[in-house]
């Protein structure tokens, strides 16, 4: 009785996912609705932090120069030690909107992306009504920075925060991006991210307009200096605040290639035992959870007979439907919806991995900086 017992929760899991969280699954968050201009446009800095990032500066920091804002525009590029030329290839493509300074050593207790932030913050000053935090890897349509505006002023924003559409062109790209925006959404539902009330909270480190003065209120970068998952922990900041939204977007793309199977799970594992708070618990929870909504659904409805079988099939086919909104949305084929129970398995291992990097010290790697001990020991 325990096998269909099994079979049975897992499809209750599902079913609650599908009917009850929010509709996470639809992917109707986006950003395709147009809100009214604002009677003035206020003061902008976009403040970009960057290392070693000569492949795709030019790109990121020519859509920020090449913004069709009404209002003062201004770009503080933080060149974070980089050794490849990243702050010349900037300057070529900045134009009069930018400033390159050069970021500081992080001191004790700070991971080396928000330090560099906070640097550019600083040198940003009281002048900016907002401060807009995106990456080096992200290249924004001319109309971006707009419409971010217009919204964080039509609905009161503390924060507007957009989820890049990332890169998906080569087969791991495919097989794993829609995948990683999808779970995203089912652990921070933006529909209850996006309720004043609730008190969800998440953002997307990649586009995060900010208004300055709830960022202050907050306590300013530092509030957050040593979190490995920052974008979410600078929107449950922010949210104390005010209102905060996230959407997905087609304006602001990624453009960094994530590579093959083994990089694209050396980024999921960069951060995800930081999401687990380095819990040992909490990890062995969260792999025999994934085990039971991803995987077992599958073994029964391969290897089970009877109700256990029918449960097993039902909870595969939710798991497929479920997964069609967020493949449509990144132009992939359906045909991906069936194979996410093995997708899940990938990121189940990748999540072994973030801990097991992080026991030998190696946890949060990033541009040869460890820094997932900022925050755990």
């Amino acid at each position: 009785m325990i096998v269909p017992g099994l079979a049975l929760v897992s499809l209750v899991v599902w079913v609650g996912l599908v009917l009850v969280h929010d509709g996470f699954w639809l992917a109707r968050e986006t950003d395709f609705e147009a809100v009214p201009s604002p009677d003035a446009w206020p003061t902008v800095t976009a403040v970009v932090p960057a290392r070693d990032e000569v492949d795709v500066i030019a790109r990121a920091i020519g859509s920020l120069a090449a913004q069709e804002y009404p209002g003062d525009f201004r770009i503080v590029l933080v060149d974070d030690g980089s050794t490849d030329g990243t702050a010349d290839a900037a300057r070529a493509v900045g134009g009069d909107r930018l400033t390159v300074i050069a970021g500081t050593t992080p001191p004790a207790g700070w991971t080396g992306k928000l330090w560099a932030m906070r640097n550019g913050v600083e040198h940003a000053g009281a002048t900016p009504a907002y401060v807009w935090f995106t990456d080096a890897d992200i290249e924004h349509a001319p109309d971006t920075l707009r419409t971010l505006v217009a919204r964080s002023i039509h609905d009161g924003l503390a924060m507007n925060t957009l989820m890049a559409e990332l890169r998906c062109e080569s087969l791991a790209e495919k097989g794993l991006i829609p995948a990683f925006v999808f779970f995203f959404q089912m652990l921070y539902p933006f529909a209850r991210v996006n309720r004043p009330r609730s008190k969800m909270a998440a953002a997307a480190g990649g586009c995060m307009l900010v208004q300055r003065t709830a960022l202050e209120a907050a306590g300013g970068v530092a509030v957050i200096a040593d979190a490995i998952i920052d974008d979410v922990s600078l929107g449950k900041a922010l949210k104390k605040q005010g209102p905060i939204r996230l959407q997905l977007t087609r304006r602001s793309v990624s453009i960094r290639p994530y590579g093959g199977w083994r990089e694209i799970g050396a980024m999921i594992s960069r951060s995800a035992y930081a999401q687990l708070r380095y819990s040992p618990v909490i990890l062995l929870g969260t792999l025999a959870g994934m085990m039971l909504v991803y995987v077992d659904p599958l073994l029964f409805a391969l290897l089970a007979r009877g109700p256990a079988q029918w449960a097993g099939l039902a909870s595969w086919a939710l798991m497929a439907l479920s997964f069609q909104p967020m493949l449509r949305f990144y132009r992939r084929s359906a045909v991906w919806g069936p194979l996410l129970p093995f997708i899940g398995l990938f990121y189940a291992g990748a999540t072994f991995m973030s801990a097991w990097h992080h026991w030998q010290g190696r946890g949060g790697m990033w541009k040869g900086r460890a820094q997932a001990h900022v925050g755990s020991r």
